[in-house]
C-alpha cells in the first residue's frame, strides 16, 4: 500500500524560489521515490542527524526535499521543505540553512 504524500503549507512559498523545470523535477521524483519505502536509505535518500526541519532528505541533483515518515495511524510522508543546495548549505525560500 503506498504512503500518502502530504505537503506542509509552507511548501507553496518554497516553490516560488524554483524554476518551472525544477518544480516539475521535484514533483516527479517525489511521486517516484517516496510512495513506496520512503524510510529505506538509498543513493538519493538518507536519514538526517537530529535537526528542527525533518528526519529524511531526498537528493535530486542540487535540489533537496526534506520529509518525515509516519506509520501510525496511517502510512504518510510529510514533506516539510524543498530547497536548493548551495555549497554546504541549503537555500529554502531564500534563507540559508546549515543541515
Amino acid at each position: 500500500m503506498p504512503y500518502r504524500i502530504v505537503y506542509a503549507p509552507e511548501i507553496s512559498n518554497h516553490l516560488r524560489y524554483l524554476t518551472a523545470r525544477q518544480k516539475a523535477t521535484v514533483f516527479d521524483e517525489i511521486n517516484q521515490q517516496l510512495p513506496y519505502e520512503p524510510a529505506v536509505e538509498t543513493r538519493n535518500r538518507k536519514p538526517l542527524r537530529p535537526n528542527p526541519l525533518a528526519s529524511w532528505e531526498l537528493r535530486i541533483g542540487d535540489l533537496r526535499v526534506y520529509y518525515d515518515v509516519q506509520e501510525d495511524p496511517e502510512q504518510r510522508v510529510d514533506v516539510a521543505a524543498i530547497g536548493i543546495k548551495v555549497s554546504n548549505r541549503v537555500s529554502i525560500a531564500g534563507e540559508l540553512y546549515d543541515l
